[in-house]
């Protein structure tokens, strides 16, 4: 068999069984290191699109550098485009090939042989009408919608389906492109359109036809690349951050430039204030810090963020916390700008592990209300996200296949995280491990076993049964206890053996205890008939007989 055949025949027999769900071709496909992507590191896009809002079509291209980075015959390259957009044409190094198939949402390349360090690209042509998100963000796909006044309104959600959904890349978040990208974008010249990073140039394509060229330096996933189409203006603005002057740009509808000059700016000010003061400098200074007036919700597009909360403080107008906390900022420019560190500047590896991005985030909701009103404000919101945790399945998901853990992410990630706060004890050392996460592994990806080494190396504290309680199972641990007498009796029980997280109670005084599943016994200084836990940790407790 030729082989790109052969390929073909061994990717359709792959299925990977787990627990009770049984994992396709597509999946392992998606989500896999495999031979055919692991040899090439991408180094560049340069992705050029023109849509059609009344044909719901896009066409364009994508120029993909890559490099080289094992020797893997017969240098077959697995590219990502889901139905029902087809690739025209394939170019290596301005050589057309045509040795290419179709495998599910997969394309499998055989290239010529190529040396081992070298850097090479391959030009791709495609076209279709692209799969429309039903309900964005939270269902992938392009968004063609009319602002209230019937103008054209564009844009893309693709997280969860992949940037691959409107675009041919490499689909995988383990490989971001390190040396940035270049977005190109073709609209009538009646709308505007709108990239990430810093806008280059801006011409007359045909008549009738604008180009805009958006430049982002630094590396990025490839999710985070988004285009915005609509009748935009500008509002251009700067903060004094640690690393100097950070430029804040504003794209909004036309018709809203006075809401955002009174809503958003005040709220971006104090939020990259605090969230600089916590994780340390903006990411991504050389790429400006955006926000985009969206037809949906809100996303955390690199220096690009989709911002569709309108106007409104708290998640559309609501309290997610159910404490008051919640309605006194505006939830989507906290949320997606947090992101900004943890999911954009630190990405998890596999999706699998995604509770790094929005726990992480979470968290960052709790520290903005602490910075604006105060520790126990903070702590209130924290408290109150914690009664919606489902533990439904453990926050990691399956890895290698493409799938996320829990909704819990959010919410029982952040309590991963507060309580990481607790058990450090100290603000200020916690404060300098956030700011630590976020120098080491600047523009990087990372796993969960990789973060959890970190924390135990900086913090001194062996974290292991901790993250294994909290990240694997979904069980609550409780602490049981017993008073006779002066005598304090306790353990931990619904919980792994080794869980032993230390935490405070209160009796006549508040102090720290470090149970374990084996009962201990301490003396009290004074008859006491019950205790309390502190709310800053995620365990029940129960008193026994």
């Amino acid at each position: 068999m030729r082989p790109i055949s052969l390929l073909i025949f061994l990717l359709l027999s792959i299925v990977v069984s787990a627990q009770s769900k049984v994992f396709t071709k597509e999946d392992t496909l998606l989500g896999s290191n495999h031979q055919y992507r692991a040899w090439w590191d991408v180094k560049h896009y340069h992705l050029s699109i023109k849509p059609d809002f009344k044909e719901k079509s896009i066409s364009g291209y994508n120029i993909i550098t890559y490099k080289v980075v094992s020797d893997s015959l017969p240098f077959v390259m697995q590219l990502d485009l889901q139905s029902p957009l087809l690739i025209d044409s394939i170019f290596f190094n301005r050589t057309k090939i045509n040795d290419f198939k179709k495998v599910a949402n997969r394309w499998m390349l055989q290239l010529p042989p190529q040396k081992k360090k070298s850097e090479n690209y391959i030009q791709v042509f495609y076209h279709g009408k692209p799969t429309i998100a039903k309900n964005p963000p939270w269902d992938g796909g392009w968004v063609w919608k009319k602002d209230s006044l019937g103008n054209p309104w564009m844009s893309v959600a693709c997280q969860g389906a992949g940037a691959s959904v409107w675009y041919p890349c490499k689909d995988l978040q383990s490989d971001e492109s390190d040396e940035g990208a270049l977005i190109e974008i073709h609209v009538p010249d009646t709308l505007t359109a709108i990239g990430n990073g810093q806008l280059i140039s801006k011409h007359i394509n045909q008549k009738g036809w604008m180009s805009y060229l958006w430049r982002i330096t630094h590396s990025i996933n490839n999710y985070n690349i988004i285009p915005y189409i609509g009748k935009y203006t500008l509002l251009h603005d700067s903060i004094e951050g640690e690393k100097g002057k950070l430029m804040t740009d504003y794209w909004v509808l036309n018709y809203h430039k006075q809401k955002a000059i009174q809503h958003l700016k005040p709220n971006v000010i104090k939020t990259i204030k605090c969230f600089e003061y916590w994780f340390g400098p903006y990411p991504f200074y050389e790429d400006f810090y955006k926000i985009v007036e969206a037809p949906y919700l809100g996303m955390e597009h690199q220096s690009n963020i989709a911002y569709g909360n309108y106007y409104l403080n708290g998640y559309a107008g609501r309290d997610l916390s159910n404490t008051g906390w919640g309605l006194k900022w505006d939830f989507i420019v906290v949320h997606e700008s947090g992101h900004e560190w943890f999911g954009n500047n630190i990405t998890a590896s596999d999706v699998a592990d995604n509770w790094i991005h929005e726990g992480f985030t979470s968290y960052s909701e709790v520290l903005f209300t602490e910075c604006e009103f105060g520790k126990e404000a903070g702590n209130d919101y924290c408290e109150g996200v914690k009664k919606s945790i489902n533990n439904d399945i453990p926050i990691i998901g399956k890895y290698d296949v493409h799938q996320e853990g829990s909704g819990d992410m959010y919410n029982k990630g952040s309590q991963v995280v507060h309580m990481i706060r607790q058990v450090i004890n100290d603000d200020e050392k916690f404060r300098l491990l956030l700011r630590e996460m976020n120098r080491t592994f600047y523009h990087q990806t990372v796993s969960t076993k990789e973060l959890e080494l970190f924390i135990n190396e900086k913090t001194g504290i062996n974290f292991i049964p901790f993250f294994n309680q909290y990240l694997r199972t979904t069980q609550i641990p409780m602490l049981q206890y017993k008073i006779k007498k002066n005598k304090l009796s306790f353990r931990y029980t619904n919980c792994l053996t080794e869980f032993n997280m230390p935490v405070k109670i209160k009796t006549d005084k508040e102090f720290i205890i470090t149970p374990t599943t084996q009962w201990q016994t301490i003396s009290l200084e004074k008859k006491t008939k019950t205790i309390s836990l502190d709310r800053n940790v995620y365990v029940k407790l129960e008193k026994g007989k």
